[in-house]
């Protein structure tokens, strides 16, 4: 495997027919798979195009939910305080979700839908969960901070929507 390289396999899981992908958790330092999906206004959006800043990139399982509300408005509430960092939410959500999303809570940044769920796949965010007692793949609440060259600086699973803000803006210090 080449150095920076991410490595999917498949695993078995009971809920659905097909075959599900898990990749290992990135740590800092690992290079940021990379991102290229639609946002909310229908515009290709890649990791890329960030190049020289930093970005938080924040996995949310599904907009206007009480959860993922409370983590996009707390970041859009510091947005003033991160400088040039960028902020870019992902979930599964379709980009006309998204749009109703972003301008419900008048959010600045872009959000990002990952229907196929390939890039919460290859950050490690797409796994199994469990409500109720009945399992189900979805994505883990997360967020990561990347460096101006694309590296991981920061990893954050299973973060509370209240700590996402938190989070960023210590690692800023």
């Amino acid at each position: 495997m080449i150095e920076g390289e991410r490595s999917l396999h498949a695993v078995d899981n009971s809920c659905t027919s097909a075959a599900v992908y898990s990749a290992d958790m990135l740590s800092p330092g690992d290079k940021a798979p990379s991102i290229s999906l639609v946002d909310q206004s229908g515009n290709k959006v890649s990791l890329t195009q960030f190049k020289g800043r930093k970005v938080l990139v924040y996995f949310y399982p599904k907009a206007d939910t009480p959860g993922c509300t409370q983590q996009s408005c707390l970041l859009r509430d510091i947005a003033d305080e991160i400088g040039t960092t960028a902020i870019v939410g992902i979930s599964p959500d379709d980009p006309v979700k998204q749009s109703k999303f972003a301008d419900k809570y008048q959010l600045p940044f872009p959000l990002l839908s990952d229907a196929t769920h390939a890039v919460s796949e290859a950050y490690g965010v797409w796994q199994e969960k469990s409500m109720y007692g009945r399992k189900y793949m979805g994505i883990v609440r997360s967020a990561f901070l990347i460096d101006e060259k694309g590296r991981i600086e920061q990893s954050w699973y299973k973060v509370s929507p209240k700590d996402t803000p938190a989070k960023l803006l210590k690692a800023l210090s």
